[in-house]
């Protein structure tokens, strides 16, 4: 069954294909209706399967299983995307160019997620990581427009060289450990001598599950990637594809570095800063899915703390501590995920009605809509960490995680009281930023237009209401207390991880609602009340219109990535890296490669054999560039083709008269997306090889 669960929807994405070719209507029902199977199969496998053996598919190649951990979270990912397929029904009613495309992927992304979540060792998450990598990169370009095509580049950027650093450290990992399975690395890593290996190992798959988790300081792709998405992508982008990051981080953490406290360090302040840049990042925003999205990395940053609590209190022995901090970041993932399922939704909704995202547009469109401001309101409360609702006990879980710290965790007392602060500061950011999403769409009024909003009640149909709203519900079910600790208990009691030692059953007694520990929520609340009243209203809203007062030029991306990429490396490189941007990288790798041996042979003297050996070396490479260029360039336009049925421009009557058949400048403009991102990857590539190398020097 666990292998349905994984591949059954490869064979499905085929199947919509084909569904599509006679019918777009049975094909988007066809996408529903599978979700939805895909989504009671996992609920099988949760209830009546709770714990298998390792399942090996394809001759030993893959591994997978299921537990407590696994389990839950294959449940969530089928429901959100059960929920957000059948939204999308909706969402692109009036929009469907692109959608047989989008849906193909929709499911390809969904076997490959499951594939990541059910892994039983590290090689088959990294296999079906890359997959998901690339099909869900077709979710950022859909709308293919500047903005989209920009984004898309710079998500696919980090995809690449995120993959080729996670798979270095697993190369590593693999020498020095001998495996890779989960359950095995912790007592074989006992017995590893080279402990510096296998740390720079684990740093290496920090970094590169960190890219797609939107880590600190690969997290460029984040903000921009989810405003230009249709907004069911970006649900799925923020709840689920961001946790397949996490979910390695997570893994490799408390298989292998758990005894690490350079380890949890490094992924502590990573995490310290990724919570509060995103959330100052959120607060700065003037579009509502930018700021969802930069949420979304804040969010992140809360998780990867408690990974970071984790490791230092175990160091420390403090396994109480220990405990508090695994299940507030188990916890805290699984909230996230359906909480952004609920917010993304909610600003589709907006999107289909008013086609605009920006603040000043939107305001004041929701306030006669019900069912949608009840919605945004127990998704705000969710994750603003609010009492009852289910964000409030995940952040207080990691909250007492950094308090046993600052008590336990030697030398590290002032330290970690600031990152105490950070945390609580972090968390009225982001009441202050919902407050302040939530005003601006349900409370205020537009200046010009609410006649207009006011006199249309209904936003969604049926469906798209029982989606939203029936989500949002989970907000109070998980927020009981009961209910999160039971959860938290069957998730940390499963076989992947070597922790029996544990007193994971102390987390059933935790007293969620003590005054020590509502005290933390109240310090947040009140410091995001003080924020939006002060600084929102009084800083960021100028002239009744509220403004991004973030400096532009302050851009990561823009201010160092891409001009090192398209300056400063093509001036330090010459010819070598001006390969960046062109379209033809094939013909003149062969081309003036080859050419250059006949070149130096001719150094050598009038060698009757070296010199017509080199230059037919170099006309074959000539003929072979042009010819693995045409083939690639007529593969890309024959699967688009067959695929999706879209057709070529067609040609002049002149031109066909001149015999040109290949519709070269149509297979020009399909292929310029395609490959200019693969020309600034080759060139991530030999980035990331270098900082491989420099970390494998270092760990020597």
């Amino acid at each position: 069954m666990i292998a349905l669960i994984v591949f059954l929807p490869f064979a499905a994405a085929i199947g919509s294909c084909l569904v599509g070719a006679r019918s777009e209507e049975a094909r988007d029902w066809f996408t529903v209706f599978f979700t939805f199977a895909e989504l009671g199969l996992s609920f099988l496998v949760l209830v009546f399967a709770p714990s298998w053996d390792i399942l090996y598919v394809f001759s030993d190649g893959l591994h997978f299983v299921t537990d407590g951990f696994r389990g839950v979270y294959c449940v969530v990912t089928a429901f959100m995307w059960a929920l957000t397929t059948l939204f999308s029904r909706e969402y692109f009613a009036h929009e469907r160019e692109g959608l047989g495309r989008y849906l193909f992927f929709v499911l390809m992304t969904l076997g490959a997620t499951e594939g990541v979540m059910l892994s039983a060792d590290l090689m088959t998450a990294f296999v079906f990581f890359e997959i998901l990598s690339f099909t869900s990169f077709t979710w950022v370009i859909h709308e293919e427009n500047a903005a989209a095509i920009r984004a898309g580049y710079t998500y696919l950027f980090i995809a690449v060289i995120g993959g080729l650093v996670l798979f270095m450290g697993l190369l590593l990992l693999k020498n020095a450990a001998g495996t890779l399975f989960f359950v095995e690395l912790a007592p074989s890593i006992e017995d590893a001598e080279n402990t510096g290996m296998i740390f720079a190992a684990c740093v290496c798959i920090l970094f590169g599950f960190g890219c797609k988790a939107g880590m600190f300081p690969v997290h460029v792709w984040l903000p921009k990637a989810h405003p230009v998405a249709p907004s069911p992508g970006s649900a799925l982008l923020s709840g689920i594809l961001t946790k397949v990051g996490v979910y390695g981080i997570l893994m490799t953490t408390l298989t292998s570095m758990m005894e690490e406290r350079a380890f949890g360090l490094l992924v502590l302040c990573l995490g310290v800063i990724t919570m509060a840049l995103g959330a100052v990042l959120a607060l700065f925003s003037v579009n509502l899915k930018r700021t969802l999205a930069c949420s979304s990395m804040s969010q992140i940053g809360f998780i990867l703390t408690g990974i970071g609590m984790a490791v230092i209190l175990f160091e420390a022995g403090e396994w109480e501590g220990v405990v508090l901090a695994i299940a507030g970041t188990m916890l805290h993932m699984v909230n996230h995920s359906l909480i952004k399922l609920t917010l993304f939704m909610a600003a589709g909704v907006v999107v289909m009605n008013l086609h605009t995202l920006t603040l000043d547009d939107i305001r004041g469109w929701g306030r006669n809509k019900l069912f949608l401001k009840i919605s945004f309101a127990l998704g705000a409360l969710g994750i603003s960490g609010v009492p009852v609702f289910n964000g409030y006990i995940s952040k207080t879980l990691l909250h007492e995680g950094i308090v046993e710290g600052i008590h336990a965790a030697e030398g590290l007392h002032v330290f970690l009281q600031a990152v105490e602060w950070i945390f609580l500061f972090s968390g009225g950011l982001t009441f202050a930023y919902m407050l302040k999403l939530f005003v601006v769409i349900f409370v205020e009024k537009h200046p010009s237009k609410q006649a207009e909003y006011d006199s249309k009640s209904g936003c969604m149909n049926s469906a798209s209401t029982a989606c939203i709203f029936g989500s949002s519900l989970l907000m109070l079910v998980l927020g009981n207390p009961f209910v999160m600790k039971q959860l938290a208990y069957k998730m940390m009691n499963y076989t992947g991880i070597p922790l029996e030692f544990i007193p994971s059953h102390e987390i059933l007694h935790f007293k969620a609602f003590s005054l020590v520990n509502l005290k933390g929520s109240f310090i947040s609340l009140a410091i995001g009340a003080l924020v939006y009243f002060f600084f929102v209203q009084n800083v960021l809203v100028r002239e009744n219109s509220y403004v991004n007062l973030w400096p532009a030029g302050l851009d990561l991306e823009e201010l160092l990535y891409r001009p090192a990429l398209t300056r400063w490396l093509p001036s330090a490189f010459g010819d070598f890296a001006a390969v960046y941007g062109e379209n033809q990288i094939l013909t003149p790798l062969c081309r003036y490669g080859l050419a250059g041996l006949g070149k130096a042979a001719e150094l050598f003297g009038r060698n009757l054999l070296l010199i017509p050996l080199c230059r037919g070396i170099w006309w074959l490479g000539n003929l072979s560039g042009r010819l693995l260029e045409t083939s690639l360039d007529l593969l890309v336009v024959g699967f688009r083709v067959i695929l999706f049925r879209e057709r070529p421009i067609r040609r002049s009557k002149d031109m066909q008269a001149k015999g040109m058949i290949l519709w070269r400048e149509e297979i020009k403009d399909a292929m310029t997306p395609i490959t200019g991102n693969f020309s600034f990857a080759l060139m991530m590539t030999c980035i990331g090889i270098l900082v491989i190398l420099i970390v494998i020097i270092l760990s020597l």
